[in-house]
C-alpha cells in the first residue's frame, strides 16, 4: 500500500519535473538555436524561480526513488540472488559435458545425417473465373 502511494507520488513529481524543465529557456546554442531575448519568460526572477523549483522537484524525486528502492529491497527478502540458487548441490561435471545430438529412431548419433532442407514451392494466387454456364436440359415430362 505504501509502495503504491509512493510510486504514484513519484510519477506526479516526475511529470512536474519534466514540465518545469521544458518551461525553462535554452541557455546553450544547441543546433544553433540559442536563447534570445524573445523568450516566453525572460526575466531573471522567472529563471531563478524555475531553477529552484527544478532543484526541489529533483530532490523530492531522488528521495522518493531511494525510499522505494530500499522498501522493495526489504520486501523481497534477505540474501542475494546467488544464495537463492542453491549452487552447492550442482555437479560441475554435468554442467561442462557436451550435449549429444538427438538422432531419429533407429540411428546412432554417429550415423545420423542432417536432413535436406526443403521449402514449399511458390504458388500463384490468380483470381478464379467462374466456369461457363452449361445449358440445362428441360426436365422430362412425366
Amino acid at each position: 500500500m505504501l509502495i503504491g502511494i509512493l510510486l504514484a507520488i513519484n510519477i506526479v513529481v516526475c511529470l512536474g519535473l519534466i514540465g518545469v524543465v521544458l518551461l525553462q529557456r535554452s541557455e546553450g546554442g544547441a543546433l544553433g538555436m540559442g536563447g534570445g531575448n524573445t523568450g516566453f519568460m525572460t526575466a531573471r526572477g522567472a529563471d531563478d524561480l524555475l531553477t529552484r523549483i527544478t532543484w526541489i522537484l529533483f530532490s523530492v524525486f531522488l528521495l522518493i526513488s531511494l525510499t522505494l528502492t530500499i522498501l522493495t529491497g526489504r520486501m523481497g527478502g534477505g540474501g542475494s540472488v546467488t544464495e537463492r540458487l542453491n549452487i552447492q548441490n550442482l555437479d560441475t561435471k554435468t554442467l561442462n559435458a557436451p550435449v549429444a545430438p538427438i538422432a531419429p529412431a533407429g540411428q546412432t548419433p554417429s550415423t545420423a545425417q542432417p536432413g535436406a532442407i526443403t521449402a514449399p514451392a511458390p504458388q500463384l494466387n490468380l483470381p478464379t473465373t467462374p466456369a461457363p454456364a452449361q445449358p440445362t436440359a428441360p426436365a422430362p415430362a412425366q
